[in-house]
């Protein structure tokens, strides 16, 4: 339950600082108040759920992701509200003590998306693969969202990755095979996170 609270407390900090800075005193009150709506609803899930065991490493992942990877539990709680309001349920029993918040449907039925610590759509199969860009988060912190998006804008617009994909296998014949056979796959975090765990689409 503390961790709930904490974590909604920071959100709600977070909200008033961006405001402060953004719009002066106005600002700071309408930040402040975006931040407790996301971080009720955030703080809400970590303690539902129990996402944080009360032990050493519930505490350490749990700092973790409220001071160096902060940017990504803010915009992963941003995520978690858009898929509550959505009718997206969690799943509680696979955020009991995982340091993840675990949302039992996806953005697509797909694929599974995870940002910061919300994993939206996974399994058993692929957990290990969504597991890896929580690591990531949490292991570059503030400069993992940025670099994951110039990676993406890179390979759209340089398709380095031509020279090394399997045309046999995964040709890209079609335009939306561009993306989802050739950028998604070949973006750094997803093909250190395949490596680990799954196989890239074809």
């Amino acid at each position: 339950m503390i961790f709930g609270f904490l974590s909604a407390a920071v959100l709600v900090g977070v909200g008033a600082v961006f405001g402060l800075l953004a719009g002066g005193p106005i600002g700071l009150l309408i930040g402040a108040v975006v931040g407790l709506l996301v971080g009720a609803v955030f703080g809400w899930a970590v303690a539902s759920a129990g996402v944080y065991a009360p032990d050493a490493r519930g505490i350490f992942l749990f700092v973790v992701d409220h001071t160096w990877s902060l940017l990504n539990t803010v915009v992963g709680a941003i995520y978690l509200a858009v898929h509550l309001i959505f009718g997206h349920s969690l799943d509680r029993p696979t955020s009991l003590g995982s340091g993840r918040v675990s949302v039992v449907e996806g953005v697509s039925p797909r694929y599974a998306t995870t940002i910061g610590t919300v994993c939206a759509g996974s399994n058993s199969g692929i957990q290990r693969h969504e597991d890896v860009h929580i690591l990531q988060a949490r292991l570059l912190g503030p400069l993992y969202i940025p670099l994951v998006l110039a990676n993406y804008v890179l390979f759209t617009i340089a398709p380095i990755w031509l020279l090394y994909h399997d045309h046999t296998n995964a040709p890209i014949n079609r335009f939306t095979r561009y993306f989802e056979i050739g950028v998604y796959p070949h973006v750094w975090n997803e093909a250190i996170a395949y490596r680990i765990q799954g196989t890239p689409p074809r």
